[in-house]
């Protein structure tokens, strides 16, 4: 009895996640005839499993070359330890510390910046407490794990607490030493704690371009609230996330 084209996906599935097709972009899967004659099926079969699979983001097909397997590199994002102030406050900006404890390296050319004084929307103004409209400067980077870009994040703050330190200049990389957070803490705003949401949707065509994501691969949306000690609120920050490259790891007390 054939299979139908849902059971040739899962083989093939299998085979991609056990290394008998080895997940390398310079590696095809066979070629559909050589996949219809193995499972005795028809072509038509093949190309609905493969459709499949592309729309799962694990294989991309490309003409006149093949199905090509796509790599899935994970890269740990810390929970609460990326932000210790151990790292930041000796130098070691957030991305740079998931990506330490990856092993993989860093630069400061990993990430692009381009900062602007802009009006504040009703996320914007709401996280900051100020009147819808207001200005405010937003600080928007592309991080990247060597040429393939992993996500963006975007920063918003009060023009009284960064106009004139490194937080406004869009040299490439981060603010500095220490990053954003050092800089706060320079200017008397040191971050003590920090609220994070996040939800998972299918990106919009800006995002596919910008973040080269496969048909099909969906994004985890992060919101970020830095406050200081006394409950001030210094950093509103969004970011998407390319979901395939990063296992979010978190490590916490259980609380009574």
């Amino acid at each position: 009895m054939a299979i139908g084209y849902r059971e040739l996906a899962n083989v093939l599935r299998s085979r991609i996640e056990d290394g008998t097709y080895p997940t390398d972009e310079s590696k095809t899967l066979p070629k559909h005839e050589e996949l219809a004659e193995e499972f005795e099926v028809n072509v038509k079969t093949v190309r609905q499993a493969i459709r499949l699979l592309e729309a799962e983001g694990l294989v991309t097909v490309i003409r006149r070359r093949g199905t090509v397997i796509r790599p899935r590199p994970r890269m740990k994002r810390q929970g609460a330890e990326r932000y210790a102030k151990s790292k930041w406050k000796f130098g070691l900006v957030a991305f740079a510390a998931d990506r330490e404890v990856s092993g993989r390296t860093w630069s400061p050319s990993d990430q692009t910046n381009k900062v602007r004084k802009v009006h504040a929307d009703k996320d914007v103004a709401e996280a900051l407490g100020l009147p819808e409209g207001s200005p405010v400067y937003e600080r928007a980077r592309l991080v990247k794990d060597g040429a393939t870009p992993t996500h963006t994040l975007t920063s918003y703050y009060r023009p009284e607490h960064v106009e004139g330190t490194p937080l406004v200049d869009p040299t490439p990389g981060p603010a500095g030493y220490g990053g954003g957070f050092a800089v706060l803490t320079l200017q008397g705003f040191e971050p003590d704690n920090i609220t994070e949401s996040l939800q998972a949707r299918m990106p919009t065509p800006d995002e596919i371009d910008e973040l080269q994501l496969p048909v099909g691969q969906p994004v985890v949306v992060l919101k970020r609230l830095t406050f200081t000690r006394d409950g001030q609120v210094v950093e509103f920050a969004r970011g998407v996330h390319s979901a395939a490259h990063f296992e979010w790891s978190y490590n916490f007390k259980i609380p009574d």
